[in-house]
């Protein structure tokens, strides 16, 4: 069954002719009738009763009437949905657990006030995971740490965070074989901030003895400070828990002090409301 059968078939029920309803779409009367009947023979039912030139509707007609309103405005509402770059509906959103706890409550207040029809979901995860998800379709952008695993991304800085180590204020770094210096405190494979910890332990000619994987910076931070390992996150994190009282911080070298938070999208897959949240970001980092 065709959108255009359709719109030929309800012109001429709301005309209640060929005649009117040839002026109406355009076309000559011969065009129209044998339109009718092909999609009555298409139907295998009379659409319309004939009494001369005079077409009523028959009771399929009724019927296939309402169905036909209902198909062509969702049709319109559909070719609609997918024109109009008005930011609307649902936006998909992916993070790191980090930038969703700091960074993201203003940013998305104020993306909610000048969006209020956009609706946004919102999931966590490692960089890894968060590119595996755009690549699959499941997201339509992410806020993740560089770098980003190989795909087809577009992307723009987000934001620029100044990285710290971290450990209990009586754990000194240079801790002996055994010493909690020893213990890496990190997210499971696949997060930035995990490698770049490693890469500072490597670059100290260290093996880390343990690794603790957990699932959140507060669990993180918590067995930090109760002396039990060391770990690199951005140091805004610091301010959102009750224990830094009980941390130190240390400083990283010049050049792998700061990392840059990405907003990503997959290239050639736009939307009104990825562009309207990328709108919020052009120009400069927040």
């Amino acid at each position: 069954m065709e959108l255009s059968d359709l719109h030929i078939f309800r012109t001429v029920a709301r005309e209640g002719g060929i005649t009117r309803a040839a002026e109406k779409l355009n076309r000559v009367q011969s065009n129209v009738t044998t339109r009718v009947r092909q999609f009555e023979e298409k139907l295998g039912v009379d659409l319309f009763i004939r009494s001369g030139r005079r077409l009523t509707l028959s009771p399929a007609g009724n019927t296939l009437l309402d169905y036909a309103d209902r198909m062509l405005d969702l049709a319109a509402e559909a070719q609609n949905a997918v024109t109009d770059r008005v930011p609307r509906g649902l936006l998909r959103l992916g993070s790191m657990e980090s930038t969703a706890a700091i960074r993201l409550p203003a940013v998305l207040s104020r993306f909610g006030s000048r969006f209020p029809d956009v609706t946004i979901e919102l999931r966590t995860g490692n960089t890894l995971e968060l590119g595996n998800a755009l690549l699959a379709g499941e997201i339509d952008a992410a806020f993740a740490g560089e770098p980003l695993p190989d795909g087809p991304f577009c992307q723009l800085t987000a934001y620029v965070e100044d990285l710290v180590i971290v450990t209990a204020k009586n754990v000194p770094l240079d801790g002996p074989p055994g010493s909690p210096a020893r213990t890496m405190l990190a997210f499971e494979h696949g997060c930035a901030h995990r490698k770049r910890l490693e890469d500072w332990f490597a670059a100290r000619d260290i093996i880390p003895e343990r690794i603790i994987e957990m699932g959140s910076y507060h669990a993180i931070l918590g067995c930090a400070s109760v002396g039990m390992g060391v770990a690199l996150l951005p140091a805004p994190v610091l301010a959102s828990i009750p224990q830094s009282d009980a941390l130190q911080v240390h400083a990283l070298p010049d050049g792998k002090n700061r990392a840059r938070t990405l907003l990503a999208w997959r290239k050639g897959v736009t939307s009104p409301n990825v562009d309207a949240l990328t709108s919020l970001y052009r120009g400069s980092a927040v």
